[in-house]
């Protein structure tokens, strides 16, 4: 875990992501990215020199009509004294019953943002920290030239005008590895994702492209993340995630 701080502290402290008085919405999906951003903004609380609050939400797609069990979660932010709320949402049955969308994650990822931008708002909160790590730059920068032939990628830091909220992502320098390590080293427990389509979806592809290119030419991953680093105008692109 001390390596995951160490990458974290460094990208809040290059991006200025976080500041005194925050208030930041810390999205919780139960997967090891979010949990640990939760554990490591809740420890860096301690030591970092920055005065913040943190709250947790978890947005509940109820897959099948059910609740998802998120007992871990919450024992989780007990332990940190952290507020925790899961939001129930219609998400799943709008897009698997009702649009039946062909490509659901699209559609899925703009319901959740939504409602977890007027979830966050409503708490008081004036950050939104999501659990983006350094793959997912990656693989979204190459997802991005692949299927749209752009260049662009999620950035750091991002505010929204429109809702008063500012988006951080403080493991954007946090290898896969460093985070699957910590959550070996931990008593963290993921929760399952039902959705029908996880680990089926395009990103999924591009991780295995990735993960063949870097089998064949280490250090192939690296040098696309300092490629695309290197340009602000490359960070502060729209979101490709």
């Amino acid at each position: 875990m001390q390596k995951v701080l160490g990458y974290m502290r460094r990208a809040i402290a290059d991006y200025s992501l976080i500041e005194d008085g925050d208030k930041i919405a810390v999205a919780i999906s139960g997967g090891k990215d979010s949990l640990i951003l939760l554990k490591g903004l809740a420890m860096l609380r301690h030591f970092i020199g920055i005065d913040y609050d943190i709250i947790g939400i978890t947005l509940d797609p109820c897959f099948n009509g059910e609740s998802g069990d998120y007992t871990e979660v919450k024992r989780l932010c007990d332990d940190y004294n952290i507020e925790y709320i899961v939001k129930r949402t219609n998400i799943a049955e709008v897009v698997f019953d009702i649009r039946k969308e062909k490509n659901p994650c699209s559609l899925c990822a703009r319901l959740r943002r939504g409602i977890l931008h007027s979830t966050a708002k409503a708490l008081g909160c004036n950050k939104i920290a999501l659990g983006h790590h350094r793959d997912d730059a990656i693989e979204t920068f190459i997802m991005n030239l692949f299927n749209e032939g752009r260049i662009g990628n999620f950035a750091p830091k991002s505010y929204l005008s429109r809702k008063d909220l500012t988006m951080i992502r403080p493991l954007c320098y946090t290898p896969e590895k460093a985070v699957k390590r910590a959550m070996r080293r931990t008593n963290l427990k993921v929760v399952k994702s039902p959705c029908p389509v996880d680990k089926a979806t395009n990103r999924e592809k591009i991780k295995q492209f990735i993960a063949a290119m870097e089998a064949q030419d280490r250090g192939f991953s690296l040098r696309v993340f300092g490629a695309f680093k290197k340009g602000l105008d490359t960070w502060n692109a729209p979101n490709g995630r």
